[in-house]
This record gives structure tokens, C-alpha cells and sequence, in this order.
């Protein structure tokens, strides 16, 4: 199998922030694949801390762009979504999958719609049903605790242990995703880590909690995951990776005065790439 793998990342373009497109072109183009994008919407800035944004929704492009790419006969070896604005978008993304996937393609869903509890500004009940039907679709669902709760109607809660995370993982599969790659599941204070259900199979990666936390590392993480797929890693190498190098992006930005409103993951792409070569 070739390594050169050409990936479509469907989400928002933020245009200052490190997050979203400008996060995953950089990342996945960094790991070595063809990286094509379709941005749902261009805002000035993120949403989180930035207050006057502005905002171009893009939802009626889409079809224009799937009937593109079917008519010159372009296809994908995985296809990545992140940030979308609304369930009309979600049908859209489902549609593009159906229409453009390359035979084996790698489907793998990011359900960016909340954490910490709550829903993210703009969302209801009625997008987390929508978002239930692009997960069927997954070849790898990647979400964090919130998402995971809202996702399988199971209240939520910051105090849990492994019979917790496990039944989650079962819930997300009945869905209909294949598998899921668990993030921020932490079973003691000093430490984080990231669940791998593969094939029903459940296995876990641990490494340190920092104390503080950037805009932007959920994407940076689902990018870095996807691209170690790419270079034929496995899931839970593939997992690993994303997790050090997101550590690495934390560390290098509270390095910086003044810089929270993104992770510097620039400055520290050289670990992914030596990482994805070992």
C-alpha cells in the first residue's frame, strides 16, 4: 500500500486561532499525505474568546463541489471531518462520503461539538441527533467525554472508571462506528490518556496531565491521529503519536507569553514526523 494517501478534511476555516483547517492542512500535509480540503464556513477568528467574529457559512457550495469532483473523477483514501455548522451540513458530509470515497477509504469522524459538560455555542439536541448518523458512518469515531455523553444519551460526569469508559465505547459502536479512539479519558489525577476500541478490542494509552489546556488540540490530535493512519500505522501507534505530539504542543505554547487562544504546534512538527518514521 502506497504511503502517499490523499485525504479530503471537511471543516471550518478559522483565520486566526489553530484550530480546525488551519490546524489539520498543516498537520496531515506534515505526516506525508496529499491533504485536499473543504472548508464549511471562513470566520474571522475561533468562537472561543474571541468576541464581534465574523462568519461566511458555505453549506450551499458543497453540492456544487461533490458534482465536481464525481464529474472529474476524483476520489479519496480517507476522508476527515471536523467542525460542521449545522445538520444540513451533515447530510452533505454523508453525501460526499458516499460520492467520492475511494475503494478502502478511511472514513474517521471528529463530533467537534462540545466539552466540558456543554454543547458548544449554537448546537442543540436536534444537531447531536444528526451527528448520530454521520458516526454510523465512521470508520474511527474520535471523541472527547462530552461528546461521548451526549452522544449516547448518558448523562455526564467527570468522576468515572473503566467499567464507565467501556460502556460508552460499547454505546458509540451500537451506533454503527466501527471503531473509537477515546481522548482526554483520565483515571487518576496525575495522569491522561486515550482509549483505543477496536474490533471490540479495548486497550489504552497513558501519559501525564498537564495543568493547563489550549484552544485548538482537539483538532491538532484527530489531524496527527489521521495522518499516522496514513503512513500504515496502527490504530493504537496511530493513537499514541497523536496523543504525545498533542502533549508536546501544549508544553511548547506555555512556553509563550500571551498565546491563549491556539496551541503553537509549529514549532514542534519535527516530533510528529520523527515519531511517524520510527
Amino acid at each position: 500500500m502506497s504511503q502517499y494517501r490523499r485525504v479530503l478534511t471537511v471543516q471550518d476555516i478559522s483565520c486566526v486561532g489553530q484550530c480546525s483547517l488551519t490546524v489539520a492542512l498543516p498537520v496531515l500535509s506534515a505526516c506525508g499525505a496529499e491533504t485536499c480540503v473543504l472548508p464549511s464556513a471562513v470566520l474571522s477568528t475561533h468562537t472561543g474568546g474571541f468576541t464581534g467574529f465574523t462568519f461566511r457559512d458555505l453549506t450551499e457550495d458543497m453540492p456544487s463541489i461533490l458534482a465536481h469532483w464525481q464529474k472529474e473523477g476524483i476520489d479519496f483514501d480517507a476522508i476527515y471531518t471536523g467542525y460542521l455548522g449545522s445538520t444540513k451540513q451533515i447530510d452533505y458530509v454523508k453525501a460526499i462520503m458516499n460520492g467520492v470515497s475511494a475503494d478502502g477509504c478511511v472514513k474517521v469522524v471528529d463530533p467537534a461539538m462540545a466539552d466540558h459538560g456543554k454543547l458548544y455555542y449554537g448546537f442543540d439536541q436536534p444537531f447531536v441527533e444528526a451527528m448520530k448518523t454521520l458516526c454510523a458512518q465512521a470508520d474511527y469515531l474520535v471523541p472527547n467525554l462530552t461528546e461521548a455523553c451526549f452522544l449516547t444519551d448518558t448523562p455526564y460526569t467527570e468522576e468515572y472508571d473503566q467499567a464507565f469508559i467501556l460502556t460508552l465505547l460499547e454505546k458509540l459502536t451500537a451506533l454503527g462506528a466501527k471503531n473509537v479512539i477515546f481522548t482526554g479519558v483520565s483515571y487518576s489525577p496525575e495522569k491522561n490518556g486515550v482509549a483505543v476500541y477496536e474490533n471490540g478490542v479495548y486497550s489504552y494509552y497513558e501519559h501525564e496531565m498537564l495543568p493547563n489546556g489550549c484552544h485548538g488540540t482537539g483538532d491538532i490530535y484527530a489531524s496527527a491521529f489521521v495522518g499516522a493512519l496514513m503512513r500504515g500505522k496502527s490504530a493504537y501507534d496511530a493513537a499514541r503519536i497523536a496523543a504525545d505530539y498533542a502533549v508536546a504542543c501544549i508544553k511548547n505554547t506555555a512556553t509563550l507569553e500571551n498565546h491563549w487562544y491556539g496551541a503553537a504546534f509549529e514549532p514542534v512538527l519535527g516530533q510528529l514526523i520523527k515519531a511517524l518514521e520510527d
